[in-house]
Order: C-alpha cells, then sequence, then structure tokens
C-alpha cells in the first residue's frame, strides 16, 4: 500500500520564481474565449501560467548540453530508441559506474536520464505549473498581429495575418511554482542540484517569438549549498570520455 506521508517525506522541494522582462507568449492552441489565434495558455481560474511540460523540456535540453560539455556520454532524447537503456545506433562508452543505478538493474542509465527519467526509469524531478501571482483581472488581453514570411523569396505571404496573445510587456510579472526532487538513493545523487541549478540559469526566454523578444526572463532560485562533492563528480567526464 502507498502511503501518503511517506511519499510526500520522500520528496524535497524547492521554490522557483520566473520573473518575465518582455512580455510572454505560451499559446493555447485550438482554446476559444479570445480573438487571437493562438490565445495565451491559462488554468481553470484564468491564471497565466508557464506549464509543466515546456519547462522540464527545456530544462533537460540545458542539462544534456552541460553534461555533453563536460564530455559526459548522454543519450539523444526525446526519440525512445535512441534514449538510456537502449541508445539505437549510438557507440558511446555508457557502460560505467556512475551511469548503473544499482547493482540489481544490469541497466545503464546516462546522468540526465538518471534525473529527468526515460522510457524505463521514472523522473526524480517533479515540476508544478508556474503560475502567475498577479490576479487574471488585472491584466487585460493583449492582441499582437503578425505575418506569416516565405522563407524562400524572404516577403511576407499574401492573405497570411494571425493574431498573438501575449502577457502584457514590461510589468516583471511573477510565475511561481516549486521543483520536488526525490531522495531515491542512486549514485551521488547531489550532483542533481548543481546541474538542475546550472540549468535553469541557462534558460534565458521561454514561449513562442522568441527571436521577436518576446518571453525573455531572469529567475529566483533557492539558495542551495552545492557541496564541492558535487563539482568534483561532475567533473568527472572531463578527460573520460573513451570505452573501458
Amino acid at each position: 500500500m502507498i502511503k501518503l506521508e511517506q511519499l510526500l517525506n520522500s520528496l524535497q522541494t524547492y521554490t522557483i520564481t520566473a520573473i518575465i522582462d518582455t512580455a510572454l507568449c505560451i499559446g493555447a492552441g485550438g482554446s476559444s474565449g479570445s480573438l487571437a489565434d493562438k490565445p495565451i495558455v491559462r488554468n481553470a481560474e484564468g491564471n497565466l501560467l508557464i506549464p509543466t511540460s515546456q519547462l522540464k523540456g527545456r530544462l533537460r535540453h540545458e542539462c544534456e548540453k552541460i553534461a555533453r560539455g563536460l564530455n559526459w556520454d548522454i543519450c539523444h532524447s526525446p526519440n525512445p530508441q535512441t534514449m538510456c537503456p537502449q541508445r539505437a545506433g549510438l557507440d558511446s562508452n555508457f557502460d560505467r559506474e556512475e551511469y548503473q543505478i544499482s547493482k540489481d538493474d544490469k541497466n545503464y542509465h546516462c546522468l540526465i536520464c538518471q534525473i529527468f527519467g526515460n522510457p524505463v526509469l521514472p523522473s526524480r524531478i517533479i515540476f508544478d505549473d508556474l503560475i502567475c501571482e498577479e490576479e487574471a483581472e488585472n491584466l487585460p488581453e493583449i492582441i499582437r498581429p503578425g505575418v506569416t514570411i516565405n522563407r524562400r523569396r524572404r516577403t511576407a505571404e499574401e492573405s497570411k495575418v494571425y493574431f498573438l496573445e501575449t502577457s502584457p510587456a514590461n510589468i516583471k510579472l511573477r510565475f511561481k511554482g516549486n521543483i520536488y526532487v526525490s531522495n531515491s538513493p542512486f549514485n551521488n545523487p547531489d550532483y542533481i542540484g548543481a546541474l538542475v541549478l546550472a540549468g535553469l540559469r541557462h534558460i534565458n526566454a521561454l514561449g513562442g517569438s522568441k527571436s521577436a523578444g518576446l518571453g525573455w526572463l531572469n529567475w529566483e532560485l533557492p539558495a542551495l549549498s552545492i557541496e564541492q562533492a558535487a563539482w568534483n563528480f561532475l567533473a568527472k567526464g572531463v578527460g573520460n570520455n573513451e570505452k573501458d
């Protein structure tokens, strides 16, 4: 029997806040109730939000880049066939002690899969949606026009005007939510905090039309005390990229 109090006690909770510097455009395709072709996504109470799926996917991508930069062998997400433990077509060295999560499990899982999961391994990190702290009635509907560009001719397409809904610009909207980290006894879990914090600091924008200046942000992150052992563990990937 699963006991809720045991599950909650096995999680560490950290609060993060995204502060939007410009205007945010995270659309909800197919939504109704707006004149925009791409309305901004909201929760049931009408509050603006940054969906869990977008934040986690972007964070995984940034953590993969950091780990590869440190010469750790990382599988290729999001295709299940090229992710751990299958890793179809990948011939890097994944048979490392750091990639084995237990003596009973004969599979090897890269550092990123140990954090974010894969088809056979549950994620050790769970996200809330980031909810805007400002009340919905205080935020007017902002509609921005746009036009489809023909990339070959480098001209605007005829009859291709569209409308985006965004949050109000330049008012420092705050989106707050929690990250929950499992205390499962994997190899050296201390590196998780170091890698996730570094990945979050690499995320400078979210949502659509980032090249047009939308969605740029900065973070308020928990003041975690990262032990030197975590950095030493991550540094082991450098220069240790050859097969045994």
